[in-house]
């Protein structure tokens, strides 16, 4: 499979990819499109010129400001739009004639990626925060709680999972600085008010939902996939020393929420499943999913920019959970909560087994008892040292992962932030 439109072979967006996004143009607002090689294709336009008719769905969907409306269709319609955009962009089959040699088209539909400003893909209402990755939860336990056992950190780590309810109002895209924010931490015993002292980045990955469901019903395990619409790439903004003063996250974590642009659809990441982390526990019926492939090994890198120059933060992994993004709807739900179009799921911080793979400074830094070093991406030789984010910093994270056959890679673009100083 290749596309026509030409794709360099480091880009994040194969004909494999097509992850979605909302951007708008010079001339343009907030409109629905595709990333393919360093274009994006205007869903918009090819809607309104009829493209989709024949595929029996409503593709008024794909007019809005957002993919909510298209998300919630579910994944027989969106895949669907899936398929009929790869055959329009695909060297090798008959529907290239609709849009490859259609001049007046084509310059329409495609814009430069570098050229465009991207918005935030759905409108977030609701967004959950898990706590499901094996290392970031037994390095927590570590470093806070000075060695206790992981079962006296969460007694029911194993058995469920663990969340809390982020908020959903300061979700941000990527690129839209984050400014240090302000509450209470305790010093020396005594409550303290002022500057966050203690700021991180989290490196995380999460689902967006796409079908709905109603209030008072649950999901089964075994179908819950089928309400994941797409995946991106999330940082988890965290103030720590907020954090260590309160009962539960709130403060801490309330001020910001980056994710990445593009939504990479479910059936992109089809090639890289695999195992959750096994327990050796025996799960309640509605945590036991049939697919034991059910999570994914996507690598994502973290990195922090200071003065133009690109250090290396930490090398993370999607693959170190103890629950599925199913388990985790399927115990979302179990009570009766419903689940919205452009809800958030995400994983926690995805930390691996050494040092270097830890997913925020909480972790490298020791809770800045040890100052971490980095190395420059370009020039190994230069190192920068930090315990927690300074003014001026700015956090990546990037991801990529290439198709078993060779024929594209699959990406998500940067999820990319500024810490600005405190208002």
């Amino acid at each position: 499979m290749a596309s026509w439109i030409t794709v360099a072979d480091d880009s994040d967006f194969s004909l494999r990819n097509l992850p979605y996004g909302v951007f708008s143009s010079a001339d343009a607002g907030p409109r629905i499109g595709v990333a393919i090689g360093e274009s994006v294709l205007d869903l918009k336009t090819l809607a309104s010129e009829h493209v989709f008719d024949d595929l029996d769905f409503d593709s008024t969907t794909l007019q809005e400001r957002n993919l909510n409306a298209f998300a919630a269709l579910g994944r027989d319609a969106t895949s669907r739009v899936r398929r009929r955009l790869q055959q329009l962009l695909d060297k090798d089959t008959d529907l290239g004639s609709v849009l490859r040699d259609n001049h007046e088209r084509r310059e329409k539909c495609f814009l430069p990626l570098n050229s465009v400003t991207m918005h935030l893909p759905v409108a977030v209402h609701d967004y959950t925060d898990y706590f499901i990755g094996l290392y970031h939860a037994q390095n927590s336990a570590d470093f806070l709680k000075k060695g206790s056992d992981i079962t006296q950190l969460i007694p029911s780590f194993w058995d469920a999972p663990a969340a809390y309810h982020g908020r959903a109002s300061s979700v941000i895209v990527s690129g839209t600085p984050v400014h240090r924010p302000k509450g209470q931490s305790r010093v020396n015993g005594k409550t303290v008010s002022g500057l966050c002292q203690k700021l991180d980045f989290e490196v995380e990955f999460a689902a967006v939902i796409g079908k709905s469901d109603e209030l008072g019903n649950e999901i089964d395990v075994d179908k819950a996939e089928d309400h994941i619409f797409g995946f991106v790439l999330l940082n988890d903004w965290s103030a720590r020393d907020f954090q260590q003063n309160e009962f539960t996250a709130f403060t801490s974590k309330n001020f910001a929420t980056s994710i990445s642009p593009w939504i990479v659809p479910f059936e992109a990441l089809e090639p890289f499943r695999t195992s959750p982390t096994e327990g050796g526990r025996a799960l309640p019926d509605y945590l036991t999913q049939k697919e034991t492939n059910s999570a994914y090994d996507i690598p994502i890198q973290a990195r922090l920019e200071v003065a133009s120059q690109k250090y290396q933060a930490s090398n993370c992994n999607t693959k170190h959970v103890v629950f599925s993004f199913a388990q985790m709807i399927a115990h979302h739900t179990r009570g009766g909560c419903p689940l919205r179009p452009g809800n958030l799921l995400a994983t926690g911080t995805m930390s691996g087994p050494t040092r270097p793979e830890q997913g925020c400074f909480l972790e490298l830094s020791r809770v800045g008892a040890e100052p971490y070093e980095m190395a420059a991406v370009n020039s190994p030789e230069r190192k920068l040292t930090r315990t927690f984010l300074e003014d001026g910093d700015i956090v990546e994270f990037t991801c990529q992962v290439r198709s078993s056959d060779g024929s594209g890679n699959v990406g998500f673009g940067s999820c990319r932030g500024e810490v600005l100083p405190g208002k």
